[in-house]
């Protein structure tokens, strides 16, 4: 067994974007196209020759290649050590925990996210650091750069070795440590959350609950933690196994892609709790009988539940949000005098914050809720404190956020997103509502006057970075808000996201459906942004 250093070119488009490089699984079968990005992590970490390394997927297809490469790889290029979760699968937020438990360089992430899998699918790889969140963005900007004046790499002519049993083995000189992808993570929730009250609600006569995987990496995870470690009866978690393409299914879960879940919770005889999390773990939807909980008020609910969960029982330092997610946190930050941050988003804006305990919570619109725990988002953490808090209140989900709503306010919200439209007319049109927004401020626009027009930008607290043109926000002088971004998780065209958000504070007015009340909003954002007429496009793909 020899390293071998092969001549390459460099491939044009391998600018990460907010989670790491996507793309077609077809684009990462080319010649040379994963070698190209993973070389570059190495040669822009230099502490991984020598260091330890964990690798991990969330088993879709190309995985089992793709870690096979990275570990021919890692030893030529001096890695000292890797980690890999058996059958090469990891979720994210377990990946971030192995990085922090054992101290290691850093880990490289084979996922793309809640993107559809399969031979015609999506593929995508991302390099977290070692305080287990995603390389900041300088970091990826340099990575990008080293891709495209790449010339060569190095691997070894090794053959593969087996993922599917946990042992230590050794790839040309370099030890490989084949791990339980669960226990690590699952003894870690046993130490945030109170089993015992979470273990007494589940075995409560008549409480129901059920928890999708949408055949993604949790299934193991939830069939151990649920079922096994909580005793909930088995078959409460749905579509448990995980596969390569997910079952057919597209791993997202939200109302539209999670309705087998959501038909669980209709009627009377629904559930009184459901759950379903996305392709590699990291997103959450939570659920009660015929409720349904947005992002923005689940990580409200938690900021303000928080000393009710043993992990944050002697309080939180504060809470940061995604500019898109709605400003629920905020006013429980305002009431309880904790920091409160608005970043771009990207879970890397939240790691320094994290890491300086200026935020204990944080999260985004987009189901992603985490904590200082780990570094990334965390479906299943987020599941387990929506469990801890219903045994703990002895309240169903609808009666929490219900009396969150008469507390702190409701703030309405929803998501419009247009999928895989032509990125030339979505410029066109961020471009046309840039040049709008100066002339907008102190109009009235559908009966309300706009107070703030702009492209977010964002200076960073903690080391005094600046993200410019995160998004466009139009803020009215009552809290409502019209948010324009264009996405960067698609692989296919640009993907455009409307936020939609308006704030209800008088308690018999929270009743309402939200469709209707944001109707209002909705037409203004169409006729803002002409979207109808310059994408052809009669309705959004998703509305969440």
């Amino acid at each position: 067994m020899t390293q071998q250093k092969i001549t390459t070119i460099p491939f044009d488009d391998q600018r990460p974007g907010t989670s790491g490089l996507r793309k077609r699984v077809t684009r990462f079968q080319l010649s040379n196209y994963l070698e190209n990005f993973v070389q570059s992590i190495l040669n822009k970490v230099p502490e991984l020759n020598g260091g330890v390394l964990v690798i991990g997927g969330d088993g879709r297809y190309y995985n089992r290649e793709a870690i096979q490469i990275i570990l021919r790889m890692a030893t030529a290029n001096g890695v000292a050590r890797c980690i890999v979760g058996r059958g090469g699968i990891l979720s994210t937020p377990a990946v971030s925990h192995l990085i922090r438990k054992y101290k290691t360089t850093g880990g490289i992430i084979l996922s793309a996210s809640h993107n559809p899998g399969g031979p015609d699918g999506d593929f995508g790889i991302k390099f977290n650091g070692d305080n287990g969140g995603p390389a900041s963005e300088s970091l990826t900007e340099a990575i990008y750069a080293e891709s495209q004046s790449i010339t060569e790499y190095l691997i070894s002519d090794a053959g593969d070795i087996s993922l599917d049993e946990v042992y230590t083995t050794e790839l040309d000189g370099m030890p490989v440590e084949i791990i339980d992808s669960v226990d690590d993570y699952a003894e870690f929730m046993a130490q945030l959350f109170d089993f015992d009250a979470i273990r007494a609600l589940i075995a409560k006569p008549g409480f129901s609950m059920a928890i999708d995987s949408m055949h993604a990496v949790t299934g193991s995870y939830a069939k151990r933690i649920f079922e096994e470690m909580l005793g909930a009866p088995e078959g409460t978690v749905m579509n448990g196994i995980p596969l390569e393409d997910f079952g057919g299914g597209h791993p997202d879960p939200n109302l539209v892609y999670a309705a087998e879940l959501v038909e669980k919770t209709r009627d009377d005889n629904g559930v009184d709790f459901a759950a379903a999390s996305d392709g590699d773990g990291d997103r959450n939807m939570i659920l009660g009988k015929n409720f349904f909980v947005t992002p923005s008020d689940s990580l409200a609910v938690m900021v303000a539940n928080a000393t009710l969960i043993p992990a944050y029982k002697n309080g939180i330092s504060g809470v940061a949000r995604s500019m898109p997610t709605s400003q629920a946190a905020d006013a429980v930050a305002e009431k309880l005098g904790l920091n409160s941050f608005e970043t771009p988003t990207g879970w890397k804006f939240f790691g320094l914050l994290l890491d300086a305990d200026k935020i204990t919570l944080c999260g985004e619109e987009s189901f992603g809720t985490g904590s200082n725990h780990v570094r990334e988002k965390d479906g299943l953490w987020a599941v387990l404190f929506w469990l801890n808090l219903l045994a703990v209140r002895n309240e169903s989900v609808e009666e929490i956020v219900r009396s969150h709503w008469k507390t702190y306010g409701r703030n309405y919200y929803t998501r419009y997103d247009y999928e895989a439209i032509d990125k030339g007319i979505a410029e066109q049109l961020m471009a046309q509502l840039t040049d709008k927004l100066p002339g907008l401020v102190g109009t009235e626009l559908g009966g309300n006057r706009v107070s703030y027009a702009d492209n977010f930008s964002y200076t960073d607290p903690v080391d005094g970075s600046v993200s410019s043109n995160q998004g466009l926000r139009i803020g009215f002088e009552d809290g409502a808000r019209i948010i324009f971004r264009l996405s960067g998780t698609g692989t296919e065209g640009a993907t455009l996201r409307v936020y939609l958000e308006k704030i209800e504070r008088d308690a018999a007015n929270q009743q309402a459906e939200t469709a209707e009340v944001m109707q209002p909003l909705v037409d203004l954002a169409l006729e803002l942004a002409q979207i109808v007429e310059l994408t052809g496009r009669d309705a959004p793909t998703v509305i969440t």
